[in-house]
């Protein structure tokens, strides 16, 4: 029993080589479901995942600022804008001029935005909940804690922030 602890890693205080390099290959497995069945939706419309990463944190955060927004993902202003105008274009979202701030863009779904949210949301729900179900919550608990420290700093705070809620 303790030999199988020992090789999985769970007892050991470090990990060897070939134990990192099976869990990246795992993250980029995992990674790889996990966007499948959102890539497959978002090919009706002509869209990429910079374009689900919009709309997923505009529905987290309605009035969400372009400013914030780029923070969020860490892309360029270019890239985001470019994003942005299409989904605007095609009716998913509207900016709104900020009430204090006229410089200031705030985002929102619109009811096309929020079905489809909806619609890429329940397909990854669905991947995370048969998968914790099987892991189990220790496992789940564990997983959220490896994630949350890979981040960077920076993103642990944005993380935290919308998983705290305001």
């Amino acid at each position: 029993m303790a030999d199988t602890a020992a090789q999985s890693g769970e007892t050991l205080l470090f990990l060897t080589d070939e134990q990192l390099r099976k869990g990246i290959e795992a993250m980029f497995f995992a990674y790889r479901g996990f966007t499948a069945d959102p890539d497959r939706i978002l090919e009706k419309y002509a869209y990429g995942r910079a374009h689900h990463r919009a709309i997923h944190f505009i529905h987290r955060q309605p009035g969400l600022t372009v400013t914030a927004l780029l923070a969020v993902l860490g892309v360029t202003k270019q890239s985001l804008n470019r994003v942005l105008r299409t989904l605007i274009a095609d009716g998913l979202v509207e900016n709104r001029v900020g009430r204090k701030d006229k410089r200031e863009r705030h985002l929102f779904l619109t009811e096309t935005g929020a079905a489809l949210e909806r619609e890429l949301s329940e397909a990854q729900r669905g991947r995370m909940r048969a998968a914790y179900r099987n892991a189990g919550p220790q496992a789940v608990a564990g997983f959220r804690q490896v994630l949350e420290a890979m981040m960077d700093p920076e993103m642990r705070r944005h993380y935290q922030m919308l998983r705290d809620g305001p």
